[in-house]
């Protein structure tokens, strides 16, 4: 059963963000509560989790990842970014956007898009998960948690570990989340294309 971490969303508690740092680094699985619903996350590198993470989702072999990065720095390491592009970035992060862009090599080619090699980037503007983020020190592999036949992700901390729990290193529990998913931005194009419209408002951005 997982591990139930009820964590301050403003003031998250530095031994429970310890504990779940290592079960991310045992291989672990979690549900982490992001500014547009939770997610599942694992190590990048883990391909066990990754295939774990497929399974739950029900997800094909060619489903692409997204990475949740603590900041733009990072960001930059695993994506091709040009000077409009970043100033699109920076406009939009941190917050409810997953910027679609060139992945560079540093990014498992399993976890990229199988023909366009592209992947899937976001910088969250959720304190506890930033404070997560840091005490792991990289970004985290992750899809939003949406099961299959529905359209919103979960929201709830206690509907995961009812729904889930027998299959989940840990649930993060920050308190209920927007049900909503990201909005999904394609840079990797000529121009940008938005692919999903979800909480973050693409026409902030001109779009």
């Amino acid at each position: 059963m997982a591990q139930h971490f009820s964590i301050h969303p403003e003031n998250p508690q530095p031994r429970l963000l310890t504990q779940a740092a290592v079960l991310l680094a045992q291989g672990g699985v979690l549900a982490v509560p992001t500014d547009s619903g939770y997610a599942l996350a694992c190590q990048i590198d883990d391909k066990a989790a990754a295939d774990h993470m497929r399974r739950l989702r029900q997800l094909d072999a060619h489903h692409p990842f997204s990475l949740l990065c603590p900041g733009l720095r990072e960001l930059a390491s695993y994506a091709l970014v040009d000077n409009a592009q970043f100033r699109l970035l920076r406009a939009a992060t941190p917050g409810p956007f997953t910027f679609v862009l060139p992945a560079s090599r540093q990014v498992p080619k399993r976890v990229s898009h199988p023909r366009r090699k592209t992947i899937g980037l976001r910088v969250p503007a959720h304190t506890a998960l930033q404070a997560l983020l840091a005490e792991h020190g990289a970004p985290l592999l992750a899809t939003t948690l949406i099961m299959e036949g529905e359209e919103e992700p979960l929201a709830e901390a206690a509907d995961i570990l009812e729904r889930l729990g027998k299959h989940l290193a840990a649930v993060i529990d920050c308190g209920a989340c927007p049900a909503q998913p990201s909005t999904v931005i394609d840079l990797s194009g000529d121009v940008p294309t938005v692919l999903r419209r979800g909480l973050g408002d693409a026409a902030l951005l001109g779009l």
